[in-house]
Order: C-alpha cells, then structure tokens, then sequence
C-alpha cells in the first residue's frame, strides 16, 4: 500500500501525519518559474496528468508573473494553475533583489504547500524559483524530484543553485547519462538517480516548421537572436548585445532581419534590452522585436530556419538543446553555457567581439545539417518522469532522510 493523503488535524504540518489511503492518486506539484523552464515542462505535466496514479498541481512562479509578458497565462492556457507564488518585483534585477526574492518565494511557497499538500514537488534547472520551492519542500519534509540536475553552466550565478537543489532532492531525473553519472560523483544514491532525458526533445517531432505568412509576421527572420544576462554590469550586458547585433548584421547583410527575443529576468537584463531597443528604433524593419514566443511558435520557427540555412545566435540553453533536436546550427557568445554539454551543431566564439562572433558564423553556415546530433534522449522524457514519480514511495524514510554518501 502506497501512503496517500494528509493528516486532516490542523496541527499537522506538511510532510507529517500521511495516512495510507489505497489506490489515491499521489499529488505531484510541478514549479514553473519562467516561459524557458514551463516549455520544457509541459510533457513532464501533460504526462503527470495523464497518469492514472498521480495529480497534477501547477504552480506558476517568478518572473511568469511579472508585467508586461506576464507569461503564466501561457501556462493557464494549457494547464488550470493550482496556485502562482509572486517573487521579483518588475524594475528591480539586481542580485539583492534576486536574494530579497529568494526569500519571498521560500515562504511564500510554504504557504502553497500547506494549502495544497503535495506528495512531490518537481522543479526544473536552477533558477531562484526552482530554488525557493525545493528549499521549501525539503526544510518541510517533502520529496523534491528534481529535472536537468546534474548538468553544468559555469557562466553564471545560478549554477550553484543547480547543484544546490540536487542537495535538496530526493530523486534526481537527469536528461544525460554525463550528467546522472555526475550526480552519483556528487554523492546521491545511485538508486535516486533516474536517467529519463530532456523534455525539451518530447513532442518537438509533432511540431512542423513555421510557414510563410507566420514567418513574414515576423520580419522572415534569417536568424534567431536570444541573448540573456550573465550577472554583469547593465553597460557590459549592454556592449554584448551589441557586439552579436553588429556582427550578425555585417554576415547577412541588409536584405534580411533578425529576430530578437527578450532576455530573462535576471540581473542585467535592463542592459541587454536597452541594446536590443536601441537597434529595433534604428531599422525596424533589420532588427524585428518581440517580448516572448509560445513554445510551439518558438520551436516552428527553430525547424524554418534549420530548413532555410538559417542560426540562431546567442547565448540560450535552446541553442545546445532544442536547436541541435531540429537540426539547427547554433553560434554561443561568452561565457553563460560554459561546462555544459554542447552537441556539435554549437560554434562557440573564442571572444565576445566582433570578429570571433563572425568567425564562429562562418564556421556554423558550413556545418553539415544531417550530421547533427544530441545526447539528450528520445524524446520520451516526460513519461519516463512520470512513471518514477508513480513508482517510488515519497514518504519513504530512506527516499527523504538523505545522508552524505561519499
């Protein structure tokens, strides 16, 4: 008998008093914190949901709540939200802030917790939503399963809050085998450690490319600019931008547009978009602007440009990983994926100017697009998620009482 439902007492507190309720779906509250992260979580909560031992609760967080993208209702537009758990505060992205935010979100979700009594918590990444929440849940004794532990991303802060978060969970769902191994090097029990993929690979094969009146809608971009923070100095964030800018205008000349997307929410951003605004003002029509995409647009307009010898230039996660599914080559400026496992359809620029950004172009328009591959799964990620969560116990003493074990 699989241990179900709450202690119903008021003096309960979560994480105590479970009864062991026969045949009761076990409620699984999955964190979104961002448009990135909620792409890559929807097959994790579809197949959730369509399991027939587990619940789906969703829970938008962060920046899916802040003006103007406002993107949690690209959440409610395929999932009813269980709850939102509010955090940063539009304007203000600094570290402080972020930390100031952190705290906000730790006992904020703590409230979520106790309301709505979950059996797991999954979060995705390494963002300071995902972190809020794992805290939370572990500190109230709550199983945490975690997604894309394990891997790295030296060029920014978050990292430690990836592995950090492996240090709260009780079951890691890691999307390569390079990164499951990691996680055992770091000490977690091999048996916690399920190798399932990305999601990000789940149903990106049902997606067909973007045709021509979607893509003249958005200037017909020849590639996709996605630039985010690194912690820097706005003016630094800034001169980045535009150094991509500069040099993706000098390879494609006049006759083509890019389309840049907005960067996160992260310290910095203000610099980031600022070159960004700057150069849309200057030709509207060679630099195409948009605050965000709907995942299947995003991932519609990756496979046109895979097809048309198009890039996407930038410094995304989505470059490494959805872009290398379809095909798409990728040009990485600095230093934000550094350690990260990088498929070889990524031309990484030796510097952040113009020149090495221009060099890696040209080395990414000759690669050969039907040798690209990936190490991120067959695309089955979110129910291999789903059926770990509906197998393991996750009131078991041995799952939640983590000990050090190297």
């Amino acid at each position: 008998m699989i241990g179900d439902g709450w202690d119903e007492q008021p003096s309960a507190r979560p994480g105590e008093g479970e009864s062991a309720t026969p045949n009761a779906p076990r409620r699984v509250m999955v964190v979104t914190g961002s448009r990135a992260d909620f792409g890559l979580l929807v097959p994790v909560i579809r197949a959730v949901t369509e399991h027939p031992g587990l619940e789906a609760q969703v829970v938008a967080a962060g920046s899916h709540l802040i003006s103007p993208a406002e993107t949690f209702r690209d959440v409610k537009k395929h999932f009813p939200i269980t709850d939102s758990v509010p955090m940063q505060i539009a304007g203000r992205t600094t570290r402080l802030d972020d930390a100031e935010a952190t705290g906000r979100g730790i006992a904020r979700f703590t409230r979520t917790l106790a309301a709505h009594r979950p059996h797991w918590v999954v979060v995705l990444g390494d963002r300071i939503e995902a972190f809020a929440a794992a805290s939370a849940a572990s500190i109230a004794g709550i199983a945490v399963a975690h997604l894309h532990g394990g891997d790295r991303a030296e060029g920014i802060a978050d990292e430690a809050m990836r592995h950090a978060i492996s240090k709260l969970a009780h079951l890691h769902l890691p999307a390569t085998p390079t990164s499951a191994e990691r996680l055992v090097r770091m000490g977690e029990l091999e048996s916690t450690v399920h190798c399932v993929g990305s999601p990000a690979v789940d149903a990106i094969g049902a997606i067909d490319p973007m045709d021509d009146a979607a893509a003249a809608a958005l200037g017909d971009p020849a590639v996709l600019l996605l630039m985010h923070p690194i912690g820097r100095h706005p003016e630094e964030e800034e001169h980045a931008t535009a150094i991509a800018l500069e040099a993706i205008r000098r390879e494609i000349g006049g006759d083509s547009a890019i389309l840049a997307l907005d960067p996160n929410h992260d310290p910095g951003r203000q610099g980031v978009k600022r070159a960004l605004d700057l150069a849309a003002e200057a030709d509207p029509a060679a630099v195409v602007r948009r605050s965000h995409m709907p995942r299947e647009q995003f991932v519609s307009l990756l496979k046109r440009l895979a097809l048309r010898g198009g890039l996407i230039v930038g410094n995304s996660s989505a470059a490494l990983i959805e872009a290398a599914v379809v095909g798409l080559p990728a040009v990485n400026i600095g230093p934000r994926q550094a350690g990260r496992e990088t498929p070889n359809s990524v031309v990484t620029a030796t510097a952040e100017n113009t020149d090495a950004v221009r060099a890696a172009w040209r080395s990414a328009i000759a690669l050969d697009r039907s040798t690209i591959t990936h190490p991120y799964g067959d695309g089955t990620a979110g129910p291999r998620a789903a059926s770990a969560l509906a197998s393991i116990d996750p009131t078991s003493a041995g799952l939640l009482r983590k000990h050090n074990c190297y």
